[in-house]
């Protein structure tokens, strides 16, 4: 008799109106009820009732009263939905379509669903992946929680399953873009092309690389210096600013590379053919030559220029390598003119390697973790890859044209796209100072720290020492890397300028830098600059293309690993990242990533701290990990539906043991 008394309603309305609010996120757990996550310090409880209004990670604002003592939080507005576009899986209850998100904390809470006008629902399985739309919300006025189906993705059991879910999820495409029936070349006619086509160019790449971009030559000259020759593949022949093509390169942005597989930014007919530069095949190609001093210095006699060229020799990472580190290659053996011009390269590479290490930033030596897979997607093995004579061969090749490309679009046109870094993030620079003078490096200031060289000169001394400890905390410190198209910096290499022009196959914005290049040339004004928002959409793809790799990845992994826990397996894993709830690690065998519970190091959680800000785990008030640490562990579990692998210490910290320590 109550219920629809308006009396009673206004009076509960201005009851609610007088109780305090907080905005936060939504934290849901397994058993029903959630959280209000205020800050990193403030939350409130979400009895089950009131989290049947709003799902995890839903953003909202919500009245805080008390209940049974306890102050609870009842979600009443919503700010931003933690679903829009989402990725699930069909569960049919009773024949009718319901989707659960792929997500580990909102798998169990199926959504009821509808498909989109024109998506038969007959097609949908049990299990399937879809694509879906929330269109309903219980906090927005409407009766529970509904979706709608966009479209199928793939089948339930499908072994692709990990590769079409993530490009999906991340909204990337799945194929290469169509082509045309006949490419022609549309040089400017003011661009002469030079004939060096005699000249024995070598590529260097992966074994089943197709899409070879770069051609390298060197010559030592009679003082001892070096003459440089890098030639790259040239598509902004084939392509201008005004085609279609053009239009598609820059929504990809990149070739997307995931396990097993890679999705060309261009048609194949011209990545894998017309532009490779295909051993014995004439190319057109844009060069650049430039003396590199025995110290590894640039010189100032930068010249590009394009050309007719033709590779000599098709190498491969890993014969190279052998044949530079051991003398011999059972799988290849050169010429004398080709191992000549190897043997220049080489010793190019050093002396440029010395130069960085000594003036600039060189990054540490960390494998690169490749899958192996079989014809029907499974993984035969994982290899790690390190870095060999050859790759810093072909690296420091690369790195250097792109310090000239940098070096000659700031000064030529001002513009052009550019790689930067800001080095630390202004609010930071005074917890590095910090930080470093208590282990030991004194004079340092903000003001140092915020110029190139200062920022150089301490990375140069984080990695000389002893343990990755310290270089993992200071690296939390530093800026993003950043794509613009103004002439910056960038800190992380330690280089004044940096645009990369070397991959304009894989590359829209070094398509961009080859038009540029051949204006300046050519001595014309440019047909094609970059404009402001091209350095904003060429980060945002990068950074989807490394979510979705890394996601590929982990599905692998679980896929792999799966029966590990039970054969109780020991790995060797380094620890990269400490909250308070455990640690994170890679394992070194194979690149994986493992989670380390707290409560598996140590189920005492009075004695146990996890430290985030030190990057240390504490026992007893005695350090027993920290960052850059390398500890044997045991995978525990291996979950294939979150993608999730969990792990523990070999050597575990209980309470039969409490005298443990480690330093």
């Amino acid at each position: 008799m109550f219920s629809d008394n308006p009396l009673l309603a206004q009076l509960k309305q201005q009851i609610q109106e007088n109780l305090p609010k907080k905005e936060g996120l939504i934290k849901a757990t397994d058993k029903g009820f959630g959280f209000l996550e205020v800050d990193s310090k403030t939350s409130f409880f979400i009895p089950p009732p009131y989290m049947k209004k709003a799902m995890h990670g839903d953003k909202v604002v919500a009245i805080i009263r008390t209940e049974k003592e306890r102050e609870v939080a009842e979600p009443q507005e919503l700010i931003e939905p933690s679903l829009t576009r989402f990725i699930g899986r069909i569960k049919l209850y009773k024949g009718k379509l319901n989707v659960a998100p792929d997500h580990p904390q909102l798998k169990k809470q199926p959504l009821k669903a509808k498909t989109k006008k024109g998506v038969n629902p007959e097609q949908f399985a049990e299990g399937d992946w879809v694509v879906a739309h929330l269109i309903r919300h219980p906090l927005k006025g409407d009766n529970g929680f509904f979706v709608e189906i966009s479209e199928k993705i793939t089948d339930a059991n499908d072994k692709i399953a990990p590769w079409w879910v993530t490009l999906a999820e991340n909204d990337l495409p799945n194929h290469e873009p169509d082509g045309i029936e006949n490419w022609e070349q549309k040089d400017d006619a003011d661009l002469q092309r030079t004939d060096l086509t005699a000249t024995p160019f070598v590529t260097i790449d992966g074994e089943s690389t197709k899409d070879m971009d770069d051609a390298l030559f060197a010559q030592r000259k009679d003082n001892g210096d070096f003459e440089l020759t890098i030639a790259i593949a040239d598509p902004t022949a084939y392509i201008t600013p005004d085609d279609s093509m053009d239009k598609v390169a820059r929504e990809r942005g990149f070739t997307i590379y995931l396990p097993g597989r890679n999705i060309p930014m261009l048609p194949r007919e011209l990545a894998d053919n017309l532009c490779s530069l295909i051993e014995g095949e004439i190319r057109p190609a844009l060069c650049c030559q430039v003396t590199i001093s025995q110290d590894g210095t640039i010189g100032d006699d930068i010249r590009f220029f394009a050309a007719n060229i033709k590779s000599h020799a098709r190498l491969v990472y890993e014969h190279v390598s052998d044949w530079l580190e051991n003398g011999t290659s059972d799988a290849w053996t050169p010429d004398e003119t080709i191992a000549q011009v190897v043997r220049d390269l080489y010793d190019m590479s050093k002396a440029r390697a010395g130069w960085r290490e000594t003036h600039a930033v060189v990054f540490p030596d960390r494998p690169d973790y490749r899958f192996e897979l079989s014809e029907d997607n499974d993984v035969i093995a994982i290899h790690a890859d390190s870095r060999r004579s050859a790759n810093r061969l072909v690296e420091e090749a690369m790195v250097t044209a792109n310090v000239c490309a940098g070096k000659v679009l700031k000064e030529s046109f001002g513009t052009g796209v550019f790689n930067t870094h800001a080095g630390f993030k202004p609010e930071k620079v005074q917890d590095v100072v910090d930080l470093v003078a208590e282990h030991g490096l004194e004079g340092q200031t903000a003001e140092v720290l915020a110029t190139l060289d200062g920022f150089s000169a301490l990375r140069r001394w984080l990695a000389a020492q002893d343990t990755m400890y310290l270089d993992n905390r200071v690296r939390k410190f530093q800026s993003y890397s950043e794509i613009g198209n103004q002439p910056a910096q960038h800190f992380a290499m330690g280089l004044d300028v940096y645009a990369t022009w070397t991959s304009p196959i894989r590359k829209y914005g070094d398509m961009i830098n080859h038009r540029l290049l051949k204006a300046h040339m050519m001595g014309k004004a440019p047909i094609q600059t970059p404009d402001e928002q091209v350095g904003e959409e060429l980060s945002l793809h990068r950074k989807h293309h490394k979510i979705a790799e890394r996601s590929v990845s982990d599905w692998l992994y679980a896929r792999t690993l799966a029966e590990e826990p039970q054969k109780q397996t020991q790995f060797q894993a380094e620890i990269f990242d400490i909250n308070r709830a455990g640690l994170r690690a890679r394992l070194l065998e194979n690149g994986a990533t493992i989670f380390v519970p707290g409560a598996l190091i140590l189920d005492n959680k009075e004695r146990i701290t996890c430290n985030g800000d030190s990057g240390q785990i504490i026992i007893d008030n005695h350090v027993v990990f920290r960052l850059g640490d390398v500890l044997p562990v045991i995978l525990t579990e291996v979950n294939q539906e979150n993608r999730n692998i969990v792990a523990k210490p070999v050597e575990t910290f209980g309470e039969t043991n409490p005298e443990k320590t480690a330093e």
